[in-house]
């Protein structure tokens, strides 16, 4: 297995992949999320490759196949009146193909990331996880994650 950032030739893979996330997630939260979809057109994914301040590292196996993909998002605050200016690296979205999971693929691609985020001299990695997201939330809890805040809701 090795990891490198995403190029044009993984469109394909990668949508493939963010369909599996985009129907868990509308599993999840049917109110929320539309069955069917997914989360950015060939267009945004392509600008998002493209982009460093986004970077989407990937999991191959040795034949080139994707085995996951891990979605990043340079974040800085500055100028804030009460809070501390900081450089933060968002995970946006961590996924492994059903087959790989179990496996070392959300390790490495998750270390990647922090790599990343230490390079770029970021204080901090965040990332969100859904409410129902049970296998998720216990992978990013044994990677050593803790609650920063809780957003909650009231349905209307």
């Amino acid at each position: 297995m090795f990891i490198s950032t995403a190029q044009s030739s993984d469109l394909e893979p990668v949508n493939a992949l963010l369909h599996d996330v985009l129907d868990l997630h509308a599993r999840l939260r049917p109110d929320l999320f539309i069955s069917g979809t997914k989360k950015y057109t060939d267009e945004e994914l392509l600008a998002i490759f493209s982009n460093p301040n986004t970077p989407v590292f990937v999991a191959k196996d040795d034949q080139g196949s994707l085995l996951g993909y891990c979605f990043c998002e340079l974040q800085e605050r500055s100028g804030s009146h009460n809070m501390h200016d900081m450089k933060t690296l968002y995970i946006d979205d961590l996924c492994v193909d059903p087959q790989s999971r179990g496996t070392p693929v959300a390790r490495s691609l998750y270390e990647r990331a922090l790599d990343f985020a230490r390079e770029r001299g970021c204080y901090n990695v965040t990332l969100n996880v859904w409410e129902g997201n049970d296998r998720a939330r216990a992978f990013y809890e044994k990677m050593g994650f803790g609650i920063q805040k809780t957003l909650m809701e009231k349905i209307l």
